[in-house]
């Protein structure tokens, strides 16, 4: 590899194959060395899961014959992917690590269930810059294409500037082409949730089985949240950090005098 040129490890939730990280995989190659270490298989809404009571494996692939940067299919998790390439793959820290793109919204409330945003802060836990990239379209035909400018762009300022220790950065893109999107905004993640609720069937042996189902609520009308940008054509960018803390609440716990 180029000393020179920046290492930058990719990785995803959708599994090595989605079309998603190929799109991504593409748009890396221009910035720097890639290598690629992404599930056997779609891992959405696996949050920060790790494999600990099973087996882990880890082995090259090849997807395109004319690639010449490495890729590795992990049986694990988002998280174990970056875990494993930092650990075992890779002989120096990556300078950048990015996660992507991911087949469908990733913002506000969603950022905590995605495999995709545990992902880039796995690497932000182990000091690594790191980029959660999602486009606001589940389907496997997505186009991809009107992303790249701004995945590349979002991309070479992080190279360039850094990012403060624990931050990673949520990045979603709307579903528009590149002429209609007004730009990319800097945005705080809106307060909104989802309204969940089980449909229950039985089965043909009378036993009962449940599909996960709801709708998203978003209540939150502030004009700096990334469900405005983006409902508005921008692609927003949401500084995250894996501190859980609520800092603004220490005070005050502490004058409950917990000890008497």
């Amino acid at each position: 590899m180029d000393k020179e040129k920046p290492l930058i490890l990719v990785t995803n939730d959708d599994g090595i194959t989605a079309p998603g990280i190929r799109a991504l995989i593409e748009v890396m190659k221009e910035l720097g060395d890639v290598i690629v270490v992404a599930p056997d298989s779609p891992q959405s809404g696996m949050g920060h899961a790790i494999t600990i009571s099973d087996t882990l494996f880890c082995e090259p692939v090849t997807i395109k014959e004319n690639y010449k940067h490495k890729e590795f299919s992990c049986s694990g998790t988002p998280a174990d992917c970056v875990k494993i390439a930092t650990q075992e793959i890779l002989h120096r820290k990556p300078d950048l690590c990015v996660s992507g793109i991911n087949h469908g919204s990733n913002s506000s409330i969603n950022v905590i269930y995605s495999g995709t945003m545990s992902a880039a802060v796995e690497a932000g836990i182990e000091g690594i810059p790191a980029i959660g990239f999602s486009l606001l379209d589940y389907s496997l035909t997505a186009d991809f294409e009107p992303s790249k400018k701004f995945v590349k762009a979002i991309t070479r300022k992080v190279l360039k500037q850094g990012l403060p220790k624990g931050v990673v950065l949520n990045v979603n893109l709307p579903k528009l082409q590149s002429s209609e999107i007004k730009g990319i905004k800097v945005c705080r993640q809106a307060n909104a949730h989802w309204e969940e609720e089980f449909d229950k069937r039985t089965n043909p042996q009378g036993r009962d089985y449940y599909w996960l189902s709801g709708r998203f609520v978003n209540k939150d009308k502030g004009e700096d949240t990334d469900e405005w940008a983006l409902a508005n054509g921008f692609v927003s960018v949401v500084p995250v950090q894996f501190d859980l803390t609520a800092h603004h609440f220490m005070d005050d716990l502490n004058n409950w005098e917990l000890n008497d």
